[in-house]
């Protein structure tokens, strides 16, 4: 009888001297007889895990060196806008996955994915653009001159491109855009850790040509395989049915207010989001005191040791959004309880700290916890600050504020001002005075933006007849 053997060891560990790959034989491309490849999985600052790929032929000496991403397909394609007024947007680091296209609007200029996945700077992409287009054009000239001419246009667009001015002078500027359907491809954000005002990213459903592209889809799949909400969301926005979305709502919260109340806790299977071996997610409904409802879910990998915590938001939507003030004058007010909802953007306006909605997701915590949280989260999770290629003052910048950060959350630095605007209004502080007015503590309500309820949603909702058919 064969027995499974099971191994808890990361599928990707980090580089090192000690580093070993995998042999394997493989049939050579040339001569038809069998050939070596070696195979090193391991993860390295930027392209986070990757796949290097050596393959060797002893019969007729051919060698193939290759590098391929090992991250997982993200949920969501990403764009990438860069806007480019000056020579540090020139320098700026870019990871780009195979599967991503570049193009410059300006110049009516699209290049199509590439074979494979690279590590370079915006001006390192178009100087290769250059070269790329820059062959056969002596060819061109006699064959095709109306094609010679039309490029020799475009080189000289692109060769100007890249003779921005040191510093901005709103007179020379080209928009680049990174579009990448497997979400993991990057730019680098020079303002990191808060947003950068000349990089936009935006997130979107993959059309049916995308993950076919991308081998997520049978090219002969007929339209049973596509489904009918897959279709939606190709050229028409998806419209959200709110009998429906309250209806499954209404089942996970009573499921776990079930639980809550039998003492009990929810279990159901995940994927760890930091190696991807399957494990345990635990959920559980809190009753928080003067607030609402909140389900709160932990993941612990046995594999890797990675812990998350998250927070979901029950009830109704609020018809404003809210925005939450507080000045932190001591230690006990460090210690006050509170919920950032994964809508939830928040600052500290002393810490220069601007971390935008989405970013962590939701927690439920203290102060002190939630800034112990961010600075462990930025410390391990900004790219482009790791490795020989970080710039020193960036890197020493960068430094100086995790210890900002850190003395604010140990006490060591007072007074500070948390603000949490939260256009959901499923955020909340402590009122440590309650049920009386916190003289620390601002609640401002809002009207939502149009972009706001086009970010959350809320303007693809459903809402004709509902109280009839109900």
């Amino acid at each position: 009888m064969s027995e499974n053997v099971f191994t808890s060891d990361p599928l990707f560990r980090d580089l090192d001297a000690e580093a070993t790959g995998t042999e394997i034989e493989s049939l050579c491309m040339r001569c038809h007889n069998n050939g070596t490849t070696r195979l090193l999985l391991t993860r390295i600052p930027h392209f986070k895990s990757i796949i290097l790929m050596a393959f060797e032929c002893p019969h007729c000496g051919l060698r193939n060196n290759e590098v391929q991403s090992g991250e997982a397909i993200q949920e969501y394609g990403q764009t990438c806008e860069l806007r480019c007024t000056c020579k540090a947007d020139l320098s700026r680091q870019i990871v780009r996955n195979s599967t991503a296209t570049i193009s410059i609007p300006e110049f009516e200029f699209t290049a199509p994915p590439a074979s494979n996945s690279t590590l370079t700077t915006v001006e390192g992409l178009v100087t290769r653009f250059i070269e790329d287009l820059a062959n056969d054009q002596e060819q061109r000239k006699e064959e095709m001159p109306e094609v010679y001419q039309a490029i020799e246009n475009l080189l000289e667009k692109l060769r100007i491109s890249l003779t921005l001015p040191e510093e901005d002078n709103g007179t020379a500027a080209f928009t680049f855009v990174l579009d990448d359907p497997s979400g993991n491809s990057y730019v680098e954000n020079l303002c990191a850790p808060m947003s950068d005002p000349k990089l936009k990213l935006r997130h979107y459903n993959r059309t049916r040509e995308q993950m076919i592209q991308m081998g997520m889809l049978n090219p002969d799949a007929d339209d049973a395989q596509w489904n009918e909400r897959e279709k939606q969301l190709i050229g028409q926005k998806r419209k959200i049915d709110i009998r429906e979305e309250m209806e499954a709502a209404k089942k996970i919260m009573l499921a776990a207010r079930q639980a809550t109340e039998a003492k009990e806790i929810l279990t159901f299977p995940a994927n760890c989001s930091s190696c991807n071996v399957p494990c345990e997610t635990r959920m559980q409904m809190v009753d928080i005191p003067h607030f609402q409802e909140v389900i709160i879910m932990s993941t612990t990998c046995e594999s890797c040791g990675y812990k998350s915590n998250e927070v979901k938001c029950g009830g109704a939507i609020s018809p404003k959004g809210k925005r939450i003030t507080l000045k932190i004058e001591d230690k006990e007010d460090l210690s006050r309880d509170i919920l950032k909802s994964e809508t939830s953007s928040f600052k500290v306006p002393e810490l220069d700290l601007d971390m935008l909605a989405g970013t962590m997701g939701g927690r439920f915590t203290t102060i002190e916890g939630l800034l112990n949280q961010v600075h462990d989260e930025l410390k391990s999770r900004i790219p482009f600050l790791d490795g020989d290629s970080a710039e020193a003052d960036r890197k020493e910048r960068f430094i100086q504020f995790l210890n900002r950060l850190k003395d604010a959350a140990d006490g060591n630095m007072f007074p500070f001002t948390l603000t949490l605007d939260d256009p959901m209004a499923h955020s909340y502080i402590q009122n440590i005075y309650a049920p009386d007015p916190d003289p620390n503590m601002i609640n401002e309500d809002y009207e939502r933006t149009f972009e706001q309820n086009e970010d959350l949603g809320l303007n693809d909702i459903i809402v004709d007849d509902y109280e009839q058919k109900n």
